[in-house]
């Protein structure tokens, strides 16, 4: 069953499950995707902790003790997330120690209602490393314009970073950038750049999603042609920038500190589209030093069918830049998309939150002590 994962590792691609609740690290089975999976990291977002609280599995002792103490609804979904990801972190810690601290990693996410706020993010990037206090965490910031200053002090801070919603080539290499500064910051500081970790987050279905519906607003033969290429051709070339900025006069400075490169993480790589082959974004991007987090039905889909061949990434960047030379002459651009993608994911991950922070709030009410 797990042939293809096993490719897929020893390609260089880290497997990192998409997916976190409390029923999957009680019942085992996280335990098991790590031994039978291939699985080497777990990151977790707004949606997927609304999902698993609302969905309320071996969540109501903890909500009846945090109902009884009166928390606010804030404190108590904080309690409880950073609750799950510390559990998983201490199950995922083996692999960190074999890895160096490379895998074995949990993230979680900065509230998202602070993602145009550097300092509250800042802020909520320390208390979360705090609060969890695991070695294995990864701090989920934003890669909003507020949010490049605050990766850079947090990772000059000496906190591991994993800096998500990136969907533009630009923002990409501005992330690299904030990363690097928070290197030299941590190396100034006298900090050991060797404890310091981080990936970036890079978007992949989505792109195709946005960028597919306005093809089809088209029409047109070539319209139709371009279909299902952007995604990929801009993930592409996304690592084409992250071999040429880790290979740069700045970087060689940070390595011969022991600093780590920032590894690029294809998120979002369920395929939403049932047109195309279910693991085409696990498939079509294999390059060393990668992550890719899947939801749990990619993870099933690429171990049953999933066809590693190799590397898929290298070699393929002049035809990247034609893919997406074509849908923008077609009068699909680009950078209009991906800042509606960028602006939709932090809507989408805000509007989660208020949804994970009622859900929590209606569950403290209904599992209040009456009084006397």
């Amino acid at each position: 069953m797990t042939d293809a994962l096993k490719r897929l590792s020893d390609e260089g691609v880290a497997i990192w499950l998409d997916d976190l609740s409390r029923k999957r690290i009680t019942s085992g089975n996280l335990a098991e995707l790590l031994d039978q999976s291939h699985v080497v990291g777990v990151t977790t977002n707004p949606s997927i902790f609304q999902k698993a609280i609302s969905g309320g599995d071996g969540y109501e002792t903890q909500l009846t003790d945090l109902a009884a103490r009166k928390v606010t609804v804030e404190e108590a979904v904080r309690m409880i997330t950073t609750a799950d990801v510390r559990d998983a972190a201490d199950i995922l810690r083996p692999v960190f120690d074999a890895t160096q601290g490379q895998d074995g990693r949990v993230s979680i996410e900065v509230d998202p209602r602070l993602a145009h706020n550097t300092t509250a993010t800042i802020a909520e990037a320390k208390q979360l490393a705090w609060l969890v206090d695991r070695p294995n965490t990864l701090i989920k910031i934003p890669a909003t314009k507020a949010g490049l200053p605050a990766i850079a002090e947090t990772i000059g801070r000496g906190i591991s970073v994993n800096v998500t919603l990136i969907f533009s080539l630009e923002r990409y290499r501005e992330v690299m950038d904030a990363y690097l500064t928070g290197l030299e910051k941590a190396k100034a500081a006298g900090l050991d750049l060797s404890t310091i970790h981080s990936v970036a987050s890079f978007f992949v279905s989505r792109v195709d999603t946005e960028i597919d519906k306005r093809l089809d607003a088209l029409g047109t033969p070539e319209a139709k042609e371009a279909r299902g290429k952007a995604a990929l051709a801009n993930a592409r070339l996304a690592y084409e920038a992250y071999e040429e900025v880790f290979s740069s006069d700045r970087w060689a400075a940070l390595d011969r500190a022991q600093a780590n490169k920032q590894r690029p993480l294809w998120a979002s790589t369920g395929v939403k589209d049932p047109a195309y082959k279910d693991t085409l974004y696990v498939d079509e991007l294999v390059a060393p030093n990668t992550v890719n987090t899947m939801p749990e039905a990619t993870l099933e889909a690429t171990a049953d069918h999933g066809q590693i061949t190799g590397d898929t990434v290298r070699g393929t960047y002049d035809q990247a830049r034609a893919d997406l030379e074509a849908v923008e002459k077609l009068g699909v651009s680009y950078d209009d998309v991906v800042q509606l993608l960028e602006d939709e994911g932090v809507e989408k991950f805000e509007a989660s939150w208020n949804d994970l922070l009622k859900s929590t709030e209606a569950e403290l009410k209904r599992l209040a002590p009456s009084e006397g």
